[in-house]
């Protein structure tokens, strides 16, 4: 249902703490700050450990690779919340962005250099999200990037994976099976009991897992050298290896200095475009819930040119790009505390957990298999966030269903296709690594079909999801 562009904004007296409150004593402004970290915890700790295993880094340089996440997620967030839209918005690593990773880190060598062209290519695409903002072209994208070319693009990131998850799973399905249970009860049955498990299933179900896996090892269950086995000795190493704080020595391009590839740069594209849709819905939905009603054009402008600014900062401390986080969008109508002053100070925490080099190895030790059953389960979720998003177009249209359905199989035919060229020569080295990195990635291939075929064939506002543009509502609620 639309909702009115005048629409009155919620009453502010529901809130116990608007937009421009400051919580007082400190004690309480610090409590509430570290809720929103508590929330966004769990994926932001999951994206270095779902790319642990294909950049092949070992404990060390994955502790390394969390306080880079920890340090650009607070960066990014202060300047949203100061530059930006100046609401209370959580910034942080996206999945949205796996699929150009995982492409980017296969079509490289690996390491550190595989981290080096993914600096390059978030800073070059960095330039698309600063530009649709600032330049106020917000409105025009909605029109051409419709629910039609979102949804199966995001149908293909999820499913796109499912090679990674069941791999990673497979290492120990026992371990990666506690995973996936206790993210499904925590999710499904105990989360409308108690709001901590609607809040933190991830972060619950992983402390689950990694207790189970120290205990099996203990008994004997979990053999020495099995890649779920964990005792305190195995995490006591990786740890005492640690520093205290880390050295700011180092913290501009840590992996090295950027190198930019255009095959990388356009995946990389596709994703800056699918996540400004999205982040367009988180900035209506904060709005709301802080009161506000529908946010100005402004401030839609302001916030996607400042995401853009938060990438740029991670492609510089080593980050892996980032974003609105809608589960914190939940939680400020969960808690009714609408203040930017806690979200600020939640990012100032996320920083100081960067420098604390420690707690980063301790993370770091989490077994392979527990983030296999993370794959499993918040993979799928990804795709299903393309199957709701399907609702906003017209699903008996027979334009409709043709064009998502032939996206949805374009990408993954002829991405499985480039898999099998061996020695690829397309003309210019520039122009093979372009090919090769666009069609690689079912995500760019089945957003580009979907992108052509929908903005060229004739259709309704209602069959492209588009029709409540004019009143305002986000495609993606």
């Amino acid at each position: 249902m639309a909702h009115d562009i005048t629409d009155p904004a919620p009453p502010t007296r529901r809130l116990l703490y608007g937009v421009d409150d400051v919580p007082r004593p400190f004690p309480k402004a610090l409590g509430l700050s570290l809720q929103h970290v508590l929330t966004m915890f769990g994926a932001t700790v999951a994206v270095p450990l779902l790319l642990r295993e294909p950049l092949g880094f070992d404990d060390a340089q994955t502790a390394k690779f969390i306080s880079c996440v920890f340090i650009c997620s607070g960066l990014a967030t202060l300047l949203q919340t100061t530059v930006g839209s100046r609401l209370p918005i959580v910034q942080g690593v996206s999945f949205t962005f796996l699929p150009a990773l995982f492409s980017i880190i296969a079509g490289s060598s690996g390491g550190e250099v595989s981290m080096q062209y993914v600096a390059g290519a978030i800073l070059a695409g960095s330039l698309v999200s600063i530009a649709i903002g600032y330049l106020g072209v917000v409105g025009k994208i909605q029109r051409f990037v419709t629910p039609v070319v979102i949804a199966p693009t995001m149908v293909l990131i999820g499913v796109n994976l499912a090679g990674a998850a069941s791999e990673e799973s497979a290492k120990n399905w026992f371990i990666a099976s506690i995973v996936i249970v206790a993210v499904l009860v925590c999710t499904l049955i105990l989360s409308p009991w108690k709001r901590a498990f609607s809040l933190f299933p991830i972060l619950l179900s992983v402390l689950v897992a990694y207790v189970a896996a120290m205990v099996f090892s203990y008994l004997g269950v979990i053999g020495e050298g099995n890649p779920a086995y964990l005792t305190f000795v195995t995490i006591g190493d990786s740890v005492a290896e640690s520093p205290w704080i880390r050295s700011p020595e180092g913290l501009l391009f840590p992996w090295g200095a950027p190198r930019f590839n255009a095959g990388f740069i356009i995946t990389i594209v596709i994703a800056y475009i699918v996540l400004t849709i999205e982040s367009l819905g988180d900035i209506h939905g904060i709005s709301r819930a802080a009161g506000r009603g529908n946010p100005s054009r402004q401030e839609l402008n302001r916030g996607i040119g400042a995401e853009g600014l938060g990438c740029a900062v991670t492609g510089l401390f080593g980050g892996v790009a980032s974003s609105s986080y809608a589960e914190n969008v939940g939680l400020v109508g969960l808690t009714r505390v609408a203040s930017r002053y806690v979200v600020m100070l939640g990012a100032v925490v996320l920083i100081v957990l960067g420098f604390f080099a420690k707690f980063a190895a301790a993370v770091a030790t989490i077994p392979s298999p527990i983030v296999g059953g993370l794959y499993m389960v918040t993979f799928g979720i990804i795709a299903s966030i393309g199957f709701s998003t399907m609702q906003r177009v017209d699903l008996n249209s027979q334009r409709t269903l043709t064009i998502m359905g032939f996206a949805i199989l374009a990408g993954l035919s002829v991405a499985g296709y480039f898999e099998t060229v061996v020695d690829p020569d397309f003309g210019p080295e520039w122009l093979t690594n372009a090919v090769m990195g666009v069609g690689g990635s079912a995500m760019a291939v089945g957003a580009f079909a979907a992108l052509l075929l929908d903005n060229v064939v004739p259709g309704t506002d209602a069959e492209r999801g588009i029709e409540n543009l004019a009143d305002g509502e986000p495609i993606i609620p």
